[in-house]
């Protein structure tokens, strides 16, 4: 029955219309990057990027490469949609994308992650078997057929990323709306929506249906019965998310997984008029068909493993944000902090407070204070700046507090912990991050 349900050859038209929808999606993203400001902003006028701890050699190119390095990923998305020289674009789409995700995190976004992974999961399906210049050009690639692991997979991962954020949100400021309440304030000056978003009554109704539909969209859109009625509700839902918060591709590219859940005669009518089909077919085992379990069966314990992570970390995952990257906790909370940052020279004791604007830019001005891998990153930043003019320093992060979904501000960082000698733990706790009840000190 698993050999049924994984390697029974299937109508391919689910993949291949996604592909097409897949990659207008990421060149819109890529060119509009540009377009917006974003690139600029984001990648060239900050003096360092906060990247990935550990990719510190992962750097954005000088000058104005950012915008050809964008420029070549929408191109390769252009590619993608068209079906010219698919795996190449492919494959390079994920390394270029893989790349300014972990260069930077001062726009860090879940939506941003999937994208990785949806595009390193593209890279190994024959996505380019039809309805491509490929498969015109060469008819022997041409085919209307696939295994049923590739939708089994991409359905395994949607429903892992649903799942996780549905559970996220039972904690008690998604509950009693009042995380709700601070992201809808922070849009009342919305024309004609604004003032309907401040309503208590509008809170409940995002507040509940956002944790029952990440928990349900799938189940349902798999069963028969509510696949349509589904459909719907994912339409408005991700619709109303692309207008409140303006979330880039994400609501479209959601919307597009929807066409691996429908009978793939349905997506061929559709899209595909006068193409014939490829009725379910009984299982054809291919000749790497272990090492095609094995790959999923890790790329998915993986998927599965990482967002639980935080439980196995010391302290509130809320306050430490200790395991919240790579774990689907989405528009859960919002941060604030104070900060300051006192450099002592090891060698007399000399000390200044630094001056954070001639360091950073505004929108890394607005997290230096409150993650705190962005205050331990930039301690280094201070160390390394200071050793190229021959110094030997220690660095402190004073007067820090933060302030979590509007409640009081508490303290955050151990003023007496020098970070520019501490190390970084992926996996582990910090204790130079105050206890969220440390001597209960609030402002």
């Amino acid at each position: 029955m698993f050999d049924r349900l994984l390697f029974s050859k299937i109508d391919n038209a689910p993949l291949l219309i996604f592909r097409v929808f897949f990659g207008i999606l990421i060149a819109l993203e890529s060119f509009g990057a540009i377009a917006t400001g974003w690139v600029k902003e984001t990648l060239i006028l900050p003096r360092f990027t906060f990247n990935f701890i550990g990719f510190d050699w992962l750097q954005p190119l000088p000058g104005n490469g950012m915008y050809f390095y964008f420029l070549v990923m929408g191109t390769f998305g252009v590619f993608i949609a068209l079906g010219y020289k698919y795996r190449f674009s492919i494959i390079g789409f994920t390394l270029l994308w893989l790349g300014v995700y972990l260069m930077q995190k001062s726009s860090y976004n879940n939506h941003y992650y999937l994208l990785f992974l949806i595009s390193f999961l593209m890279c190994f399906f024959p996505a380019n078997t039809g309805l491509s210049i490929e498969a015109k050009q060469n008819p022997s690639l041409r085919t209307n057929t696939m295994f049923a692991y590739v939708k089994w997979i991409i359905v395994a991962q949607l429903f892992l990323v649903y799942t996780y954020a549905s559970i996220a949100k039972l904690y008690g400021d998604w509950l009693d709306f009042g995380i709700i309440d601070i992201l809808m304030q922070q849009r009342k000056d919305y024309p004609l929506i604004g003032p309907v978003l401040q309503l208590s009554w509008v809170h409940k109704i995002i507040g509940v249906s956002g944790i029952v539909f990440d928990a349900l969209i799938i189940p349902a859109l798999l069963w028969k019965p509510t696949r349509k009625f589904a459909f719907i509700i994912s339409i408005f839902f991700h619709l109303f998310n692309s207008i409140i918060f303006q979330i880039g591709i994400f609501p479209y590219l959601a919307l597009a997984f929807t066409v691996f859940f429908f009978e793939p005669e349905t997506i061929r009518r559709i899209f595909l008029k006068g193409k014939q089909g490829y009725p379910a077919n009984n299982c054809e085992a291919p000749h790497n068909k272990s090492l095609i379990l094995l790959g999923c069966g890790i790329y998915l314990m993986i998927q599965a493993l990482l967002p639980i992570r935080h439980h196995f970390i010391k302290d509130d995952v809320l306050w430490t944000e200790e395991g919240h990257r790579l774990s689907w906790r989405m528009m859960l909370r919002s941060r604030t902090g104070k900060i300051q940052f006192k450099v002592v020279n090891k060698a007399d004791g000399a000390a200044y407070m630094v001056k954070l604007k001639d360091h950073l830019s505004k929108k890394q001005l607005r997290k230096i204070a409150a993650y705190p891998d962005f205050i331990w990153q930039f301690s280094q930043y201070l160390k390394k700046e200071q050793k190229k003019k021959g110094n030997s320093v220690s660095v402190y992060a004073v007067n820090s507090k933060v302030s979590i979904n509007g409640k009081p501000y508490k303290a955050f960082i151990d003023p007496k912990v020098d970070l520019a000698n501490e190390t970084w733990d992926h996996f582990g706790h910090h204790e130079w991050i105050l206890p969220l009840d440390f001597g209960d000190k609030t402002e």
